[in-house]
Formats: structure tokens, C-alpha cells, sequence
């Protein structure tokens, strides 16, 4: 069954506006894990904006299940991710003032940059994923740098479901199809809501992971956290 793994960062979001420690992030993970979820992932950006890298430390003992940590590979970022161990990390191209993410790796470009990283983390035991869109040439650059699973860039997806569900999904099956021809895991994320997870589950139920925050905790403010977390969970099921 694929993973849902839950992106807390909107949730220190709302305890930074206010300062504090409500709502408090550390609870927020325990309880997540405890409705259901099959991981924590947590997107440390160099501004500290949402989740800040004290989060990350104090969160990782409180991890029943899987950790990933994801973000732009900068010096701190390699620093924090060696500290923590976490079961995955997740190498995002963001830049500094990105809202949020809004690419996947060129990796043509940057395969020796990212062979390095990937050899450096699974030395410490680290599963490596590297953020990518459906362009078949960076799956298969991709997999040249020895990562273990990549994270299709699912925006394009979410964009068009609505008005075309078929030529939505289209480059994700094609995408997910090299990906599991390479020998890669797949993972997914970016805009996934419980409107559009189904179907793209449906059609690609080999997707190991999808990584959920923005629509997820969005949804809880009405539904309940607990709830929530389990009609995510629904969507994925076989």
C-alpha cells in the first residue's frame, strides 16, 4: 500500500505567525502518527519561515515511523540532515525565496552534484530521493547519480485534473513507467488533495510514498486532523 507520508511545515506556519508554540509542532507530529499517518515530513527552509531546524531536531526521537526531510541540499541543510539520520531525505532545487517548490532537478546538469550528495547520505544510512518532473531524460539522469527513489512533481497534475483527467495523469503513468524500468522508487508529491489522489493512485499504484501538506492540514481546520488523515488514507487504498 502506498505511504502517506504528512508535511507538517503549514502547522509551524501557523505558530510562527503568532510566535509561541501554539499549535505546537512536536504534538502535532506525535498525533499524526498516532491517526494514521505512515511518516512525518518536515521542509526546513534557510529563513526558518515554518519548520525551524530545532523542530527537526526535537522531532526525529518522537518518530515511530518514517522521517523525511526535504529541501535545497545548502551546506546547513547536509549539516542538519547528517545530525538527524533521518529513513529519508528528499533533495528539493528551491530556491532561497521560493513560496514554495516549484521545480524538480535539472539532472543532466547537476548529476555529478547530486551523485556526491546521494553517496554522501546512504553512506550514513539515508534513503535518497530526488525531486523531479515527468521529463524522461531527468529520470534517467537521475538514476545515474545512485539515488533510491525519485519525487515526481505532481503541480502539472493537480493543475490540469480538472479540466482533463486523462491528459493530466498521461506523463505521470509515462514518468512513473521509466522511473520503475531504471530500478527507481517513485514517490509523489506537491498539490495532491483528496480530490485529485485517487486517481492518480489509481493509475499508478506502484507509487511508493506521497508526501501531503498544504491541501491535508487545509482540510483538517474543517474535518478534524484525525479525520483527515484517514480519507487521505482511503484515497490510497487498493
Amino acid at each position: 500500500m502506498t505511504k502517506l507520508s504528512v508535511n507538517i511545515n503549514k502547522i509551524a506556519t501557523i505558530r510562527n505567525a503568532r510566535g509561541g508554540n501554539i499549535p505546537n509542532v512536536l504534538s502535532a507530529a506525535i498525533n499524526c502518527q498516532v491517526f494514521g499517518a505512515d511518516g512525518i515530513t518536515v521542509h526546513p527552509r534557510p529563513d526558518e519561515r515554518h519548520i525551524r531546524y530545532k523542530d527537526v531536531l526535537d522531532i526525529k526521537p518522537v518518530i515511530k515511523t518514517e522521517l523525511n526531510i526535504e529541501g535545497n541540499p545548502d551546506d546547513r541543510f547536509i549539516a542538519l540532515v547528517r545530525s538527524v539520520k533521518p529513513d529519508q531525505v528528499t533533495l528539493v532545487p528551491d530556491a532561497h525565496d521560493a513560496i514554495t517548490s516549484n521545480a524538480g532537478w535539472d539532472t543532466v546538469r547537476y548529476k555529478n552534484y547530486l551523485a556526491d550528495l546521494v553517496s554522501t547520505f546512504k553512506k550514513e544510512g539515508i534513503r535518497v530521493s530526488i525531486f523531479v518532473d515527468t521529463n524522461p531524460v531527468n529520470i534517467e539522469f537521475a538514476a545515474k547519480t545512485g539515488t533510491d527513489r525519485v519525487e515526481l512533481y505532481t503541480e502539472p497534475y493537480a493543475t490540469e485534473f480538472s479540466k482533463n483527467s486523462v491528459k493530466a495523469i498521461e506523463p505521470f503513468i509515462k514518468a512513473a513507467e521509466i522511473a520503475r524500468s531504471e530500478g527507481l522508487g517513485i514517490n509523489a508529491g506537491h498539490d495532491l488533495n483528496l480530490d485529485n489522489l485517487k486517481y492518480f493512485h489509481q493509475n499508478i499504484p506502484w507509487i511508493l510514498e506521497v508526501s501531503i501538506g498544504h491541501a491535508l492540514i487545509s482540510d483538517a481546520l474543517y474535518l478534524g486532523l484525525e479525520n483527515t488523515i484517514q480519507l487521505y488514507k482511503r484515497q490510497l487504498a487498493d
